[in-house]
């Protein structure tokens, strides 16, 4: 792997009441911010030694001499819009650095996302336009892709169980050949958190 690799990871300010919502309906918001704080230790630990570029994005604001190492990330904040803006302008940004080179972005709410599928993923971009992580719940962890196709972030029905769907087609209309990750569990309720604690 190489310096002309990208990793974007999304994660949200860990602000009390504001984390894991979800998750605090039914623990409430300091038990949800903990479990928070986890799931960010989990990207941490799955990313940090990976060799790439890596570029964290804030959903509200840039925290500098957090638990982020300020050199092994490059430190930037989502721009307003629905999730497919958010991602789509990070694609661009990063596309501006490194033209058609490896790009993979994830989020935070998948603790069981390791550095070797992330190396998957971009070995997947030798041979592939783009690269799809599936969650059980209908939606991805993990999209790749050399070149950027906007189309993929257009016109999804964020947050549902058709986002995968919907991508695939998306894809499958422009001709782009997509490799398939493994299938994973995000982490989206007290439920999903529990299951995973179980099978650790």
């Amino acid at each position: 792997m190489t310096q002309s690799h990208n990793l974007i990871i999304f994660i949200k300010n860990p602000v009390l009441g504001h984390a894991k919502t979800r998750i605090a309906a039914t623990v409430g918001d300091e038990a949800a911010l903990a479990i928070y704080e986890k799931l960010l230790g989990a990207v941490r630990s799955n990313t940090c030694t990976i060799h790439c570029n890596k570029y964290l994005y804030y959903s509200n604001d840039i925290l500098v001499n957090d638990d982020w190492d300020d050199v092994v990330y490059q430190k930037k904040i989502q721009v307003l819009g629905d999730l497919g803006h958010k991602m789509l302008s990070a694609f661009n940004e990063v596309n501006l650095l490194y033209i058609d080179a490896p790009k993979v972005l994830i989020g935070s709410d998948c603790p069981s996302l390791t550095s070797n599928i992330v190396e998957m993923a971009f070995d997947a971009l030798r041979e592939h336009d783009a690269v799809i992580g599936p969650t059980y719940d209908g939606g991805y962890y993990l999209i790749g892709m050399n070149q950027v196709f906007k189309e993929l972030f257009v016109d999804i029905a964020w947050s549902t169980e058709a986002v995968f769907v919907q991508t695939m087609a998306k894809a499958d209309d422009l001709g782009c050949s997509v490799a398939i990750l493994p299938m994973l569990n995000d982490i989206d309720d007290e439920a999903d958190w529990l299951e995973y604690q179980r099978g650790k």
